[in-house]
């Protein structure tokens, strides 16, 4: 199965480890493979989309900025325990969701492949740009604000 222009069709696999922690024993899951769909399927792998949308470029950039680019495998976690694949995503604010609502995920190194083709879709699309909001009570310029009160009195 084929890549195309916005969607890179994986297999993703998981495996269940079992862990000494100090007298105790404890179950942990940790990414098997990360394969594209054009090689053969490994064992017990599920097939995820890798989607891109052209509302999510601004985060891809800074992804890509970034020393380590990282892909983000957001698993559904059933009653039983189990952890399942269910969505890949390259967009920093899933990862980021994912850790303030301990939903379970792993994040990997992302492929050379697939940040070249990350780029492309950038590239074909336009930047975005990226900018920080600016406190709107905050004048830089003059050194206006709550901490450039020096006195330490409210005025």
């Amino acid at each position: 199965m084929q890549h195309t222009e916005s969607v890179w069709p994986m297999y993703v696999s998981l495996k269940q480890v079992t862990k000494q922690v100090g007298r105790w024993t404890t179950t942990t899951w940790e990414m098997d493979q990360l394969v594209p769909a054009t090689e053969p399927m490994p064992e017990g792998a599920r097939l995820i989309l890798l989607e891109l949308h052209r509302d999510q470029r601004g985060s891809y950039r800074i992804n890509l900025d970034m020393d380590n680019a990282m892909l983000y495998i957001v698993c559904d976690e059933l009653s039983d325990g189990t952890w399942v694949p269910a969505m890949i995503s390259a967009d920093q604010n899933v990862g980021a969701g994912c850790l303030e609502s301990d939903t379970p995920m792993f994040n990997v190194l992302m492929p050379k492949a697939i940040a070249c083709w990350i780029e492309a879709f950038i590239t074909r699309h336009g930047e975005v740009e990226i900018s920080a909001h600016r406190r709107k009570h905050v004048n830089r310029r003059t050194n206006d604000g709550p901490s450039a009160n020096r006195s330490g009195k409210m005025q």
